[in-house]
């Protein structure tokens, strides 16, 4: 099924972004650092790091759409924390308010030391069939 959702999303899946576990209550996925998904310095642009937790909280939204239903996103916001100069970014989705009109969903995004690098909070329309 991860495979599924990240076919899904053709730019996640040529940015690099990988789906780990996808169920309703969590999705998990990671994003590499590479010098092309960086800005001065060899820090992970925060572009990147907005689109690997853009794409885990899309996943988490879908998956707990009611049938017939499709999302979107109404708004994202991010806390940058730290930078990412080498290894994985981890992320961590979990929907913290999953209604019949919207879907909040909160993703933890963590580096190879387990230090948080961002937070980032979506509201996502549930969108009727």
């Amino acid at each position: 099924m991860t495979d599924e959702i990240i076919d899904a999303m053709p730019f996640a899946r040529a940015l690099g972004v990988r789906i780990d576990s996808a169920e309703p209550e969590e999705v998990t996925g990671r994003l590499a650092w590479a010098p092309e998904r960086c800005t001065a310095g060899g820090i992970m642009h925060g572009g990147a790091l907005m689109a690997l937790a853009d794409s885990l909280g899309a996943a988490c939204a879908f998956l707990n759409l009611p049938a017939g239903s499709s999302t979107t996103t109404l708004e994202s916001k991010t806390n940058f924390l730290r930078g990412v100069r080498q290894g994985e970014v981890r992320g961590v989705s979990r929907p913290l308010h999953p209604g019949r009109r919207f879907i909040v969903v909160q993703t933890d995004l963590y580096d190879d030391e387990d230090r948080r690098v961002a937070q980032v909070t979506q509201t996502q329309a549930v969108l009727p069939g």
